[in-house]
Formats: structure tokens, C-alpha cells, sequence
């Protein structure tokens, strides 16, 4: 696997929160947790806290990351804890689903990859959401000044109106954008959407 400066940046981050025991959810991960049930996808899932949350309540759940240091966490805290959690390492910009889930969480990933990528990969996570199913996707959106966690190579800001668009015959949940301030006098800003694909 091919390792960009997105994938170190967060892999040394992992390997710092895993050194002092930060494991809490994020705001963006408790707010998923509740629409989470059944047979779960957890695309790009970090140190896998949401995961690790969404199995001990009883889900199974398939876990991806492409960071070494956050799946090798994942992988053992599975097995000491005998959760119903599989935890794969995947390069998430090309990887392959073969199968349907009820609830599919994709948090803080697609705008590291250029925009065809980004398009592509949502539009897979779609296509597994089972009817009745529920997707939770979290993006950086444009207006998004703090860079310095993105590759060279390519990223991609989300425009609101896009991403609500890309979820017009789904019943949308919830779209939440929120605002925070970054170093340096930046800012990131990020859109959630939470939808529920037609039966």
C-alpha cells in the first residue's frame, strides 16, 4: 500500500493518542452512534473508538483504515474485549465493498482523497446501505482554511449543496455543518449528513 502524507500525518497522531489513552468519541461519533444498528461499516475508522462503541452495543461491525498504528490498536482491543468486530487495513481510496450493510459510517475521511475519488467511494458506500439502512458521512466542506493534514497530491472540499444532493432520494436526517477554529488563525469546517436510503 502507498503511503501519502495524509496517511502518516494521521498514523503519528494515532500513535500519540494510543500513547496517552485517548480513546473518547469525538462529537461527530456520538452523534452517529445512536443511528447505528445491525450490521455496520465503519469506513476509515481511526483508532476505532465509534466501532468499538458499536459492537459492545451489540453490532457487528466491519472496521477499515488504511493507518497501521490504528489497526493494530483496533485488532487487539477486539480481541481482549471478544467483540463482534472485524478490522480490516485497506487503501479506502480504491478499496472494493462485497457486502451490504444496515448503517454504514464514513467520519472525517473522503476529503483526503482528490474529488473523482471522493465521488467514487461515497457512491460505493451508498450502493451497500441496505434498503432501510442509514449512511453517516462527515466531510470538510469548502471554506475550510486549516491545510496543513492534507497530501499533495490532491483533497477535496466538499460544497454543501453537492453532498445534500448527492442524498436527494434518501430521507435526509439530519445535515449539520459545523464550524472550529484551527492553528494559526484558520478554520476547519465540516457538513454532516445523516440519511436513510428508501426501502
Amino acid at each position: 500500500m502507498n503511503e501519502n502524507a495524509s496517511i502518516q500525518f494521521f498514523d503519528q497522531q494515532f500513535r500519540r493518542q494510543v500513547a496517552a489513552g485517548e480513546y473518547g468519541l469525538n462529537p461527530f461519533e456520538s452523534a452517529a452512534l445512536p443511528h447505528l444498528r445491525g450490521r455496520v461499516l465503519d469506513y476509515g475508522c481511526g483508532l476505532g473508538n465509534l466501532a468499538v462503541e458499536a459492537a459492545r452495543r451489540g453490532c457487528s461491525v466491519l472496521a477499515l483504515d488504511a493507518s497501521r498504528a490504528a489497526i493494530s490498536h483496533l485488532r487487539a482491543v477486539a480481541k481482549h474485549d471478544g467483540l463482534s468486530l472485524r478490522v480490516e487495513q485497506a487503501d479506502l481510496r480504491s478499496h472494493v465493498l462485497t457486502e451490504d450493510f444496515d448503517a454504514v459510517v464514513c467520519i472525517g475521511l473522503l476529503m483526503f482523497f482528490d474529488c473523482p475519488t471522493a465521488n467514487r467511494q461515497l457512491a460505493q458506500l451508498q450502493a451497500r446501505v441496505r434498503p432501510g439502512g442509514v449512511a453517516v458521512i462527515n466531510v470538510l466542506t469548502e471554506g475550510t482554511t486549516y491545510m496543513d493534514m492534507f497530501a499533495p497530491e490532491g483533497h477535496c472540499l466538499f460544497n454543501h449543496d453537492s453532498l445534500r444532493a448527492m442524498f436527494t432520494q434518501w430521507e435526509i436526517v439530519s445535515f449539520t455543518p459545523e464550524a472550529f477554529s484551527a492553528p494559526n488563525d484558520t478554520r476547519k469546517v465540516f457538513a454532516t449528513v445523516v440519511a436513510r436510503k428508501p426501502c
